[in-house]
């Protein structure tokens, strides 16, 4: 019997000189460069992504205090998988075998059956369709209940931005946001703030030693209706994700403290979001998802 890669197969799509692999398991944006310059930084076939790199994060994105809250009056526990703080960590899809439904030269879509289970006990089919053209990579994931009951949901994605071959130390950073969310010791959400100095990447600046993992909201948008987080390297060369006006929050990780070390500080994980983290408690941004409905969000990325 031949090993069994822990990422599952393999669905690669390219269009001119951009090419993406996504993974079977979990769904999970493997690669993305252009060019042969990487827009996201790779992971192999035969590792584990090692910070949820090109993670979906449903049915919430972030942490979730004490793996535990209260939704229509009855108390649910999900697990813990973030031990060290006590959290339930990016959702339940990372690490579910997705089924393929399209898979074309430049398109691959993937769908997973999310079953009941005592901590969230609704039936949700999701779907993130990936596809290359020429002004990047588009995705769209779409969340419908299939189940009786009303279902809370959240989304996000967790690609990890490349330098390119220079150091996320002198990469310049630009946000489209305006406001921070501060956090506890536990990186759970205290409250919303205006921007601190350090902080405001509204104008690109350096990252030089700055050290992020940090939420922000207050997004803002074009004239096409998109809001941008920009990397741009000391090669010259931007690596880009937009979200539009269906996702409001971004993330920002320099993965300093990241547990694998050897993705300490390689890349900047920029994650758009359709709520921040504890929303589950909080229901600050939360989608209340009924029986047959459905939601969607859009977002993507290029190398600019």
């Amino acid at each position: 019997m031949q090993p069994t890669s822990p990422t599952g197969q393999q669905f690669q799509i390219t269009s001119g000189e951009a090419v993406a692999t996504v993974t079977e398991v979990g769904a999970h944006l493997r690669e993305f460069h252009v060019g042969g310059r990487d827009v996201v930084v790779p992971f192999s076939a035969d590792d584990l992504p090692p910070a949820s790199h090109g993670a979906v994060l449903a049915p919430w994105p972030n942490r979730l205090r004490d793996g535990q809250y209260t939704w229509d009056g009855i108390d649910y526990q999900v697990p813990i998988t973030e031990p060290a703080r006590g959290t339930a960590l990016h959702g339940l899809a990372s690490w579910q075998r997705w089924t393929v439904d399209e898979h074309t030269a430049d398109v691959v879509l993937l769908r997973l059956d999310l079953p009941p289970t005592p901590g969230y006990p609704f039936a949700l089919t999701l779907t993130v369709r990936y596809a290359l053209g020429a002004d990047g990579l588009h995705i769209t994931t779409t969340a419908t209940n299939t189940g009786t009951a009303d279902a809370p949901y959240g989304v996000g994605f967790h690609p990890w931005l490349s330098p390119g071959p220079g150091s996320l130390d002198d990469a310049e950073l630009q946000l489209d946001a305006t406001r921070w969310i501060p956090t506890d010791d536990r990186l759970l959400p205290t409250g919303v703030a205006d921007l601190p100095a350090e902080l405001d990447f509204r104008q690109p600046r350096r990252l030089a030693r700055t050290e992020l993992d940090d939420a922000f909201v207050g997004a803002t948008y074009d004239a096409d209706g998109l809001s941008w987080l920009r990397l741009r390297g000391s090669d010259g060369r931007t690596a880009a994700v937009w979200m539009d006006r269906s996702m409001g929050c971004w993330q920002m990780c320099t993965g300093d403290h990241v547990a694998a070390v050897s993705a300490q500080r390689t890349g900047l994980a920029a994650e758009p979001m359709s709520c921040i983290a504890d929303a589950f408690r909080t229901g600050s941004d939360l989608v209340r998802l009924a029986p047959g409905s459905s939601h969607s969000v859009t977002w993507g990325m290029n190398l600019l």
